[in-house]
């Protein structure tokens, strides 16, 4: 049964199909616009409008926090009681350095904010926070899909791994529009969606 969603589709494999194609012309949009620039790096409330943004087509819940609690395989997400507390502690988070902003970025993938959506727009959000603290970006089509999964999921525990992934494909390439798109591609297929290229348009 597919997640409830605007566009009436009761199929989990139609809803994929669209969902990626209606969030990744939104994260088009987010680069090219400039919106992105607009936001203030690093807090919850910069999250929620990109996710919003991204989602506004396809969930009514796009950009707001979720009130169930969720997992992934044998990893529970912060308790949906506990969660504004997590992210008023994890917007208080330094970020002035390399190793600062990964650690908030593990921290905020931890707490899984939304019901859907959350990598995608949290690697949006950390991205923002690269490049206004230290003038780079990730090249995410550079970092290995299987690499990046694993490194995250023992990121709560370990961070060095994701740390090192990421190090590696930083680029100060910040406004490159091919980076960007790529790098949206290159997202997107961690989370399985793979019909609709960016980076060929």
């Amino acid at each position: 049964m597919a997640l409830e969603n605007k566009l009436g589709i009761g199929n989990d494999l139609e809803l994929a199909k669209q969902e990626e194609r209606l969030t990744k012309q939104r994260a088009l949009e987010l680069f090219e616009t400039g919106l992105l620039d607009t936001l203030e790096p690093g807090t919850f409330a910069s999250l929620a409008k990109i996710h919003k943004y991204l989602f506004q087509d396809v969930y009514d819940f796009a950009g707001q926090r979720r009130t169930a609690n969720i997992s992934k395989g044998n990893f529970r997400f912060a308790p949906a009681m506990y969660l504004s507390a997590a992210l008023d502690a994890i917007e208080a988070m330094p970020q002035g350095t390399f190793d600062q902003i990964v650690e908030k970025y593990v921290e905020m993938n931890v707490a899984h904010p939304f019901r859907e959506g959350n990598g995608r727009s949290t690697r949006i959000w950390l991205d923002a926070i690269l490049k206004k603290e230290l003038g780079q970006v990730v090249d995410w089509s550079l970092i290995d899909k299987e690499d990046y999964l694993l490194a995250m999921e023992r990121s709560p525990v370990r961070d060095t791994e994701i740390k090192s992934l990421i190090k590696g494909a930083l680029t100060d390439s910040v406004d490159d529009r091919q980076v960007y798109m790529k790098g949206i591609d290159a997202s997107y297929r961690y989370e399985g969606y793979a019909i609709y290229p960016l980076h060929e348009q």
